[in-house]
């Protein structure tokens, strides 16, 4: 699904983040760690959100340094506390990530019937709730034809129905070939999701800590 070589992600300077290499398979995988460990950090880098040393390549061949486009075609992101313009509303930002990523009409009224956002769709995002912008970030990280879907933090801000929806989504996406890397500090149901492996990001760089 996933290889990584001879990763580095400084700031200004300051190594935050290494991996000299990692090769995930198909599969969903629970990335762990601690509040400034670089989770997120990972992610946006995997994400094509933030520059980097290094080599990441999905399984199709495509590059995030060579071939950018084809690559954030097929990788997804959802942020753990997505920040919209104010003036924009869930249509707006659902239509245009669908034409983006090719998403397929009844797709997106699916994703927008399942995860509630049709009592919101039409308001500015500037109105929204934390829950609600959290039911909007997750419509977008569903949507199109991804390889990989990179959802951080998805659970917080969300009421246990919404949850099972999204656990529901995620074995969706995945029994038709998509792989998922989840970060969460709630426990996943591990009964509800087919968690292949937990790495842990820690003292600046990456590990297996358990297979389930």
């Amino acid at each position: 699904m996933l290889t990584i070589e001879n990763y580095t992600k400084h700031y200004n300077g300051v190594l935050a983040l290494q991996i000299p290499q990692l090769a995930l398979p198909k599969g969903i995988f629970w990335i762990k760690g601690q509040n400034g460990s670089g989770k997120t950090t990972l992610f946006k880098s995997i994400a094509g959100l933030l520059p980097y040393e290094g080599s990441i390549q999905l399984e199709q061949g495509f590059s995030g340094k060579t071939q950018p486009q084809a690559y954030r075609m097929l990788i997804n992101f959802g942020e753990a506390e997505p920040v919209f313009p104010d003036f924009l509303t869930a249509k707006d930002l659902v239509n245009f990530i669908a034409i983006t990523k090719k998403a397929s009409p009844a797709q997106k009224e699916k994703l927008i019937n399942t995860l509630g956002i049709t009592d919101f769709y039409h308001k500015p995002c500037g109105t929204y709730s934390s829950g609600m912008l959290k039911k909007l970030s997750l419509a977008l990280a569903f949507l199109g034809n991804p390889a990989l879907i990179i959802l951080d933090e998805p659970l917080i801000t969300l009421d246990d129905q919404t949850v099972q929806k999204v656990y529901t989504l995620i074995n969706e996406y995945y029994a038709s070939g998509v792989g998922f890397l989840l970060s969460s500090h709630q426990n996943f149901g591990f009964s509800s999701l087919a968690i292949q492996a937990t790495y842990v990001v820690s003292q600046q760089t990456i590990h297996l800590q358990h297979e389930l």
